[in-house]
């Protein structure tokens, strides 16, 4: 009995691997990852968290920059069975110290931390790729001077920099455009490309002299053609992990920033300042500060999640 149970197990392993065989290299890996059950759970957060901040102005039940006076400091409807008379069933979440809503600025909160999160990410993927794709494949005076001028940008301290170019640019038309976005999506830009370049220089170099990479040349393709056609799909997997962890880290300086109060100008919402602000009236109540400190937690653990997931997913060496 336990030897025919071995071997039935064994066959189904090998259909099992005959079947994954058959699939291509990224089917492979999205069946890999909706496998892994952290990664879809961060990725459910992430869609909910992208659908309060398209739908925000619809679902949120007061505007952000709303003042009620009167309700000033209110608790979470929750904190009313501990004995809490400080709640309101209109906040939910409570108020803040000028009586606005806590619910609301959470929301509203979202659409910043997302697009902090995605517009400079993409912007360093074009910079990023670029360079290293040029410098890896050509080589020669141009890969020196190009990764000497990444090893200078590199070796400032990320966060440090972003700081100086932000308070430096803050007072320019710059600094005040979409309510210093702008400015936000610039400086991490211009800091965080550096480690994708030199990931992208470091897998071209390890390609460019492989045989299909020859046989492009063989038969007549451009340099460039074989950059995009041949060489950058063969890099994407580690790209596509590295760009997930990146998103994360762009957040939480974002969030950073404004909790140094040189982020987002007010009265936009963002969790950073919706801490910085609640620090104030912490000794009254703590939750205008434990609120936005927890959904910048839970977003950067969903993004970490997804970013394990994808690593996993789309390493060779996970196939069995």
């Amino acid at each position: 009995m336990a030897t025919t149970a071995v071997s039935t197990r064994r066959q189904a392993a090998q259909h099992d691997l005959a079947a994954r065989k058959q699939r291509s290299l990224w089917r492979d890996a999205v069946w890999r990852l909706f496998r892994n059950r952290a990664a879809i759970a961060g990725l459910a957060v992430i869609v909910f968290a992208a659908f309060v901040a398209i739908f925000a102005p619809i679902i949120a039940p007061y505007s952000p920059i709303q003042q009620n006076t009167p309700k000033q400091l209110m608790e979470p409807i929750w904190t009313r069975w501990f004995g809490s008379q400080f709640t309101d069933s209109g906040y939910l979440l409570g108020s803040d110290e000028l009586g606005r809503d806590i619910l609301t600025r959470l929301m509203y909160g979202t659409r910043v931390s997302l697009i902090v999160g995605f517009v400079p990410v993409a912007v360093i993927f074009v910079v990023g790729a670029s360079i290293g794709m040029v410098s890896g494949y050509v080589g020669g005076w141009v890969d020196n001077l190009l990764m000497r001028f990444t090893d200078i940008i590199y070796a400032f301290p990320d966060l440090l920099f972003v700081i100086i170019i932000v308070a430096t640019l803050r007072g320019t038309e710059l600094g005040t455009a979409m309510d210093g976005l702008l400015l936000i999506f610039v400086a991490l830009a211009i800091v965080n490309w550096v480690g994708l370049a030199r990931l992208i220089r470091g897998q071209v170099l390890s390609l460019k002299h492989r045989e299909f990479i020859e046989a492009a040349r063989a038969i007549g393709a451009t340099p460039v053609r074989i950059m995009i056609r041949h060489l950058f799909p063969n890099v994407l997997a580690p790209v596509i992990v590295s760009l997930a962890f990146a998103i994360p880290g762009a957040m939480l300086t974002e969030a950073t920033l404004s909790f140094l109060g040189i982020g987002v100008r007010p009265p936009t919402p963002t969790w950073g300042a919706m801490i910085n602000e609640g620090f104030i009236v912490f000794q009254a109540t703590p939750w205008p500060v434990l609120l936005p400190a927890f959904c910048i937690s839970i977003i950067l653990l969903a993004f970490t999640f997804v970013g394990d997931g994808l690593r996993d997913a789309l390493d060779p060496r996970m196939k069995i």
